[in-house]
């Protein structure tokens, strides 16, 4: 499980921000980008172009709230160079957790206070809104209608998402739905969305897993039952139940899967991050910590 195949990128928001590469076992810490600007959150990778992408939250804020259109998405090449805006401010409120779809050339995510699940080409062209929550200030305000975690399902043709809810607020939900808008739906009132649980503490960030067919996810709610891991086998017509398989989070944010080695990674605004076996969720430890409050994390197979 400790192999030391693949390595980690990290968004590390201390002053200034920076993304960092650490090898899979947290050693070789390497700055990657040295000063990411306020709020990065969502990272994501294209490993056939061998692109990085990664989200800013925006510039604007009160507390954990953004309620002013100034987020956008950024690329960078895996060596460093050619940093580019895809995504500029005005077009996404909040942009969150993100994942790329490298065959299909797409890029997806959550806008937590825009209220959408969003996805556009790798180059930032045609944006499109696949789910919208709520249009108004005033929706703007509720929590319940704030859409965080993203994943995809490519093969089966699902999107899931996360909705969080007010902080450890036990109103946290998350959502799949096809991945294609369904023709003349408007993605504010989409009839095949489907609630898959309720009630959760505080649901973050989304991995699917197509090999083993579960769905993970971070919740940064109050404990016992948040800042977990967690996940859910996934049945055509049968019931998802909830497992925590990780406990003792700090304000559990990203996640990654390595599936070669049935790895899942695991990032806190506590600053560590987590290694555990796919097979054996009772084996788990903390690979790195000590560098500042981390958010997104994604994996960089050899």
């Amino acid at each position: 499980m400790y192999a030391k195949s693949g390595r980690l990128l990290l968004l590390n928001i201390g002053n200034p921000s920076r993304m960092l590469c650490i090898s899979s076992d947290g050693a070789d810490i390497q700055t990657l980008v040295p000063d990411l600007g306020v709020a990065p959150d969502g990272i994501a990778v294209d490993p056939i172009r061998k692109h990085i992408f990664w989200s800013h939250m925006g510039s604007s804020y009160e507390g954990e709230d953004f309620f002013v259109n100034d987020g956008r998405l950024e690329k960078i090449d895996f060596d460093g160079r050619n940093r580019a805006i895809i995504i500029p401010e005005g077009e996404t409120f909040t942009p969150k957790q993100l994942q790329c779809d490298p065959v299909s050339e797409l890029i997806y995510w959550c806008d937590r206070e825009g209220m959408r699940v969003m996805r556009a080409r790798t180059d930032g062209s045609e944006p499109t809104v696949l789910v919208r929550t709520g249009s108004t200030d005033e929706d703007r305000i509720d929590p319940r209608r704030h859409c965080v975690g993203v994943a995809i399902d490519r093969e089966a043709g699902f999107i899931y998402w996360t909705q969080k809810g007010k902080p450890d607020g036990g109103e946290g939900r998350i959502f799949r739905a096809g991945l294609e808008l369904p023709p003349g739906a408007d993605p504010s009132d989409r009839g095949d969305v489907e609630l898959l649980f309720d009630h959760l503490p505080e649901p973050i960030d989304l991995e699917w897993d197509g090999e083993r067919g579960y769905l993970y996810w971070t919740d940064r709610g109050d404990p016992p039952t948040g800042n977990t891991l967690n996940r859910a086998h996934v049945r055509a017509r049968e019931p998802m139940i909830r497992e925590i398989i990780l406990t003792g989070l700090r304000e559990g944010i990203g996640l990654a899967l390595d599936h070669k080695n049935k790895r899942v990674f695991v990032s806190d605004l506590g600053g560590f991050v987590h290694v555990m076996s796919l097979e054996r969720p009772d084996m788990g430890k903390v690979i790195f910590s000590g560098h500042g409050p981390l958010t997104g994390i994604a994996y960089l197979k050899d």
